[in-house]
């Protein structure tokens, strides 16, 4: 008997070279939104810029992986791993336009923890105005508001972080896998 594919059944894989400008359209389409019904354009170009996209990919320790749902190209995420301390970074990460609402990113994000079991802490930001992401990142995926970065409080870490329209700060949020023990000495 010939078993019936799991319908809604996320998998991630690596993005190619050749997958990059589609993963930067579908990314910039998927941010799109959001500034679109809060800010009403994206007058001044994609969001993220084109530049910050292509950075990404070819950042220290990042991982570009496109999120298939049957084996579909649905979305996407860039990771950024650290081996030696395990903190590691979700910088980007979407789902198509045509896809969002079906459980695709719960289901993408289960799929990353499982991908990198090591990790320690995940660290990830998002725009103070893009209220799914937030809800998103903590009632769904377990992440935790840490700190929030403005002209006032700029994040260290990121000085050169573009403004973003209305421009009033980015969210960085943790999720702690599993408390680090400590020896004393």
């Amino acid at each position: 008997m010939i078993s019936a594919p799991v319908m809604g059944h996320v998998t991630l894989d690596i993005a190619s070279e050749e997958d990059l400008p589609r993963f930067r359209k579908d990314l910039q389409a998927a941010f799109a939104i959001a500034v679109v019904e809060t800010f009403g354009s994206v007058d001044e170009g994609p969001i993220p810029p084109d530049e910050d996209v292509a950075a990404s990919f070819t950042a220290p320790n990042a991982v570009v992986h496109r999120i298939l749902e049957d084996g579909r190209w649905v979305g996407g995420a860039v990771v950024s791993i650290d081996a030696e301390t395990q903190r590691n970074s979700l910088d980007f990460f979407y789902v198509r336009t045509d896809r969002s609402g079906r459980g695709i990113g719960r289901k993408a994000w289960r799929a990353i923890e499982a991908t990198y079991p090591d990790t320690q802490v995940w660290i990830t930001h998002t725009p103070y105005f893009e209220k799914r992401n937030i809800h998103f990142y903590v009632n769904v995926c377990g992440f935790h508001i840490v700190e929030y970065h403005h002209a006032g409080h700029p994040d260290p870490h990121r000085p050169n972080e573009p403004d973003l329209p209305g421009d009033d700060g980015m969210f960085r949020f943790e999720k702690r896998m599993r408390e680090v023990v400590t020896q004393s000495t």
